[in-house]
């Protein structure tokens, strides 16, 4: 009990440490970030891996930049999935609130999905109203709207976003457990898909698959299978890369997160800074993707 309490309090302490080096210097917090991770110097003045770069775009082309910010933002992104013509990809809004107590819980539904727009990892799923602790996931709620996101990691790109609750449509797949698919896009082309599994018991699982759904060793996962391992092509995978590179278009590199159901896809968001730039699970696909940047889109 003693040394989990010691645990928390030196990542309370470490984590408002962080904050502050991102209220004095965005910069100067990346590279202190960076170097803790990598255990090297970040190259800013000529970036050449993917995380490098993805930091380089977060502090340059990224920051402060109206459309980025709407795109990070995940309630106003759906005014521009709509502009490109993919509305259809949107799950039903049931609601959107600027305060917890706003929400009327007795009139949701018996299932629904409820998530702050301002960062990432503020979700809470509920498949059972009647199991659900209200008052609880109203603490939780609050703490993620008290919660400042883009201090942690110093991602500019949700600085601006005005904070709101958003609560959608509970889907599934036809009662099988719903997976999602992270494109990565390099100036609006997808050229590798990754398949997060197992995220509901706890240990999510990442597998990086090319165009030709080829597994590629870009992640500590794919390293630990054998060569039985096999995950099946989604049939409606080319619809889903058609929609990714359509809503990616404008962007130097975005990864696009989308559900492919059976019969249907799914918009999840648009991620500009996967794992904040400090992604040490990437292997050889940092060097690999780092060439697929252009800085100069």
């Amino acid at each position: 009990m003693k040394m989990q309490f010691l645990h928390n309090l030196y990542w309370k302490i470490y984590e408002g440490g962080v904050c502050l080096r991102t209220i004095i210097s965005p910069t100067k917090s990346t590279k202190y970030l960076y170097r803790k991770r990598f255990h090297r110097l970040l190259n800013l003045e000529n970036p050449v891996s993917f995380n490098e770069k993805i930091q380089w775009l977060k502090l340059n082309t990224y920051n402060n930049n109206p459309l980025i910010t709407q795109c990070a933002d995940k309630f106003a992104v759906r005014d521009f999935v709509k502009s490109k013509g993919c509305e259809e990809l949107l799950i039903p809004l049931i609601g959107v609130y600027d305060d917890v107590d706003a929400i009327e819980w007795d009139n949701l539904p018996e299932k629904f999905v409820l998530k702050c727009n301002h960062g990432c990892g503020y979700n809470l799923i509920c498949s059972d109203k009647t199991k659900l602790n209200i008052e609880e996931a109203k603490k939780t709620i609050r703490c993620w709207m008290r919660d400042d996101y883009w201090k942690h990691r110093a991602e500019i790109n949700y600085k601006y976003i005005k904070k709101k609750i958003v609560i959608e449509n509970y889907i599934d797949n036809n009662g099988k457990q719903l997976e999602d698919y992270k494109f990565y896009c390099f100036n609006g082309k997808v050229l590798y898909t990754m398949v997060c599994l197992e995220r509901k018991e706890g240990h999510a699982k990442y597998y990086f698959f090319d165009r030709n759904w080829n597994l590629i060793p870009y992640s500590k996962d794919a390293l630990k299978v054998d060569k039985k391992f096999k995950i099946c092509k989604p049939q409606l995978l080319d619809k889903a890369i058609e929609y990714a590179e359509k809503l990616s278009a404008q962007f130097p590199f975005v990864r696009t997160d989308l559900y492919i159901l059976d019969d249907k896809v799914y918009f999840g968001e648009l991620t500009f800074t996967p794992a904040g730039g400090l992604d040490d699970d990437l292997l050889d696909g940092d060097k690999e993707m780092g060439k697929l940047i252009s800085l100069d889109f």
